[in-house]
């Protein structure tokens, strides 16, 4: 049982706020019964599943991280693997920053920015990477106007150490041994 709003889940939170939005709004706008017509979201479709790779095309993720992080399957695949291990930080700051590339909106990079800088890099984060005091010190100067290179340097640290220390461990993986057989 929730036990305040402070434990639900973020994406709750946020339907809680744009029901109470649209509350007010209808409040505001009592001139007929369509306006007390709540819409509910269509179910969000579910993304299209990562067809498995051959045995073939995962042997090359041996050598090539970003080969790895750019298949659905083999990305669904490391994810799940560090999620064994409680290492998953690196993993998802990389994918929050390869979404955070894609954003048009100035306003809407700003947001993100300081999600994944609360989420990620600031200290005594919720998931907080380990990156040295320069590239910290570089990224957090780069948030104050926020780009799509804000996070570069740090997302080519995490991807070094990705690359060294959690590739190895996920091709001696079972995981890893299930997809080249």
């Amino acid at each position: 049982m929730c036990k305040g709003l402070a434990a639900l889940p973020h994406t709750c939170l946020e339907r809680a706020k744009e029901i109470k939005t649209k509350l007010g709004t209808l409040i505001q706008k009592h001139d007929s019964a369509i306006d007390f017509i709540i819409p509910y979201p269509e179910k969000p479709e579910k993304p299209p599943k990562a067809q498995k790779p051959s045995p073939e095309e995962a042997l090359q993720w041996r050598d090539s991280l970003e080969k790895l992080l750019q298949n659905p399957y083999g990305l669904s695949s490391f994810l799940a693997f560090l999620r064994s291990e409680f290492s998953e930080e690196n993993a998802e700051f990389w994918v929050a920053c390869e979404d955070y590339k894609k954003i048009k909106s100035p306003v809407k990079m700003a947001e993100k920015a300081r999600k994944i800088y609360e989420e990620f890099i600031q200290t005594e984060a919720p998931k907080e990477v380990n990156i040295d005091h320069f590239t910290k010190a570089v990224t957090m100067k780069n948030l104050v106007e926020p780009s799509p290179t804000s996070f570069d340097m740090a997302q080519k640290r995490i991807f070094a150490l990705m690359e060294k220390d959690s590739l190895p461990r996920f091709v001696r993986s079972e995981f890893y041994q299930e997809l080249i057989k």
